[in-house]
């Protein structure tokens, strides 16, 4: 859906699309959280139709990577209000952007606290109403969005 790349590992846009083809190809149906792809190492993480990746050089920590994967997961979990497919993320996709940027500029992290980043690109959800006062539309809304994150996890 969004690639950003940090430097100029790859010289054109068919390599880059050779690559990511490459790499779905290689990450679409394991269970592996780290895998070396061309000289990169990749760490990603599915979460029921949609693939996150994050791509280092071979001498990058390992750890570090997992460690803004997570970041960013967490970030875009928050975003969607843990609702990670993807409807939910296209729906939500300028703020995803958004946090992007703000996360990592240039291959550089520039944040590595989720609660931060959400902080100042995503606008803070309206305050809980009580059920009391709720339509039956909205108990249903937020029975079905419990019911659904019961299920995914």
């Amino acid at each position: 859906i969004n690639a950003e790349y940090g430097d100029d590992h790859f010289a054109t846009v068919k390599d880059k699309q050779d690559f990511e083809a490459n790499l779905f190809k290689k990450t679409y149906q394991t269970d592996f959280e780290i895998i070396a792809c061309q000289g990169l190492t990749v760490c990603y993480k599915s979460s029921v139709d949609i693939l996150f990746y994050v791509v280092g050089s071979s001498e990058e920590n390992e750890l570090i990577l997992v460690n803004t994967l997570n970041t960013f997961f967490d970030t875009v979990s928050v975003i969607v209000r843990k609702n990670v497919e993807k409807k939910a993320v296209f729906d939500k996709m300028d703020y995803i952007i958004l946090a992007a940027d703000e996360f990592i500029e240039d291959g550089v992290l520039m944040e590595n606290e989720s609660e931060n980043i959400t902080a100042r690109v995503y606008p803070k959800p309206e305050q809980d109403i009580p059920l009391s006062e709720q339509t039956m539309t909205q108990v249903l809304q937020n029975a079905r969005e419990g019911f659904k994150w019961t299920l995914l996890r």
